[in-house]
């Protein structure tokens, strides 16, 4: 099968796309890091300006409200999440703000968003900000940002309006949001292709990202779901911090379960072509061993690949499985996650996957 569009261009160069999905809430006030760090499961009193970090919002039973990535830019912080989700978790943040010097509000409307991810990104945003600034020298250069960590952030410019500049590897490859005032998002886009980087379909930042192994919310966890069941603990949830709600399961599940959860998100590589659909069940000799989430065809594995929920007996790298697609049986392997374990940058083949 075919790469998707821009697929190929973001393994070994940058390709460019419009993140209309995602939603901004800004929390400003004095008290906004230690309100925050009380609500969500990740330390966020330690976040200094410039500095970000991901996590989640739990129920008081540990099941999932939304993820986001939180990014601390100096006087206020910025949340990054689904924007389906971003209403409800507006709706109860505002809910828990009591006498603390905090201030909600929506940004969805008001701001989008422009990604670029690939190898060469660095140096791609460095010159589209660098031409379409005042001042090129108070852009970083792209070594500097090659350097930047993940959820590093700063405020530029383009064209005299406001870019806050994120590093990102939300697809498993180095990459940068740029958040704009909605108005100049076709501007900015259009300032990436003018530079000859090419757009990345839809189809391939999903197959992307389910190479890198990074769970969507609303496809691959849902208000049902226990973080750890998701397998986003390690960059999710700080161990080491004070209270949050639900933080009492959590720590349950660790401590008194050693980390064993009935079911986890795991890695089907399929043995053909044959992209499954997401919801459809899983078989081993017969016995229910879970349903598929988020599929697609990937060019990394040369095969078709999918992020899957697999029952706690099931759930070990190397266990064989069946789809059940379409009146067919699809025979599959589980193997852990990412699949994209080699550095974005390594064209040799991967013979690990056959």
């Amino acid at each position: 099968m075919q790469a998707h569009p821009g697929y190929d261009a973001a393994r070994r160069r940058a390709a460019v796309l419009d993140r209309a999905g995602r939603g901004r809430i800004a929390v400003a006030g004095s008290d906004r890091r230690s309100y925050l760090h009380a609500m969500l499961t990740n330390d966020i009193s330690a976040l200094q300006p410039g500095a970000g970090c991901y996590a989640a919002f739990l129920t008081p039973q540990g099941r999932m409200i939304a993820d986001m990535r939180v990014l601390e830019l100096g006087d206020l912080v910025l949340l990054d999440l689904p924007a389906a989700e971003t209403p409800e978790v507006l709706r109860k943040l505002d809910a828990f703000v009591f006498g603390e010097d905090v201030r909600l509000g929506d940004l969805t409307d008001a701001f989008g968003c422009v990604s670029v991810a690939g190898p060469d990104a660095a140096r791609i945003v460095r010159a589209v900000l660098s031409s379409g600034a005042a001042s090129p020298a108070s852009v970083p250069s792209a070594a500097a940002l090659g350097d930047w960590p993940e959820f590093r952030n700063a405020r530029l410019s383009f064209r005299g309006e406001t870019v806050v500049l994120v590093s990102s590897r939300d697809f498993g490859i180095p990459g940068f949001d740029l958040v704009i005032e909605r108005p100049h998002v076709p501007a900015l886009a259009g300032a990436f292709s003018a530079a000859g980087v090419e757009r990345l379909s839809e189809e391939a930042a999903h197959a992307l990202r389910i190479e890198a192994g990074r769970p969507l919310f609303g496809a691959d966890m849902n208000a049902e779901t226990i973080p750890l069941e998701a397998g986003i603990e390690a960059r999710a949830i700080s161990f080491t911090k004070g209270c949050y709600p639900g933080q009492e399961v959590v720590i349950r599940i660790v401590h008194r379960g050693h980390g064993r959860v009935a079911r986890r998100l795991m890695g089907l590589v399929l043995a053909g072509d044959t992209v499954p659909a997401p919801g459809e069940m899983l078989r081993s000799a017969g016995a229910d061993a879970g349903r598929i989430t988020s599929a697609a065809w990937s060019p990394l594995v040369g095969a078709a690949i999918a992020l899957a929920y697999l029952q706690r007996a099931f759930a070990e790298a190397g266990a064989e499985v069946v789809v059940e697609h379409e009146g067919d049986a699809l025979s599959a392997r589980v193997v852990s996650l990412p699949f994209a374990a080699r550095s974005p940058s390594d064209d040799r083949q991967t013979d690990s996957w056959t």
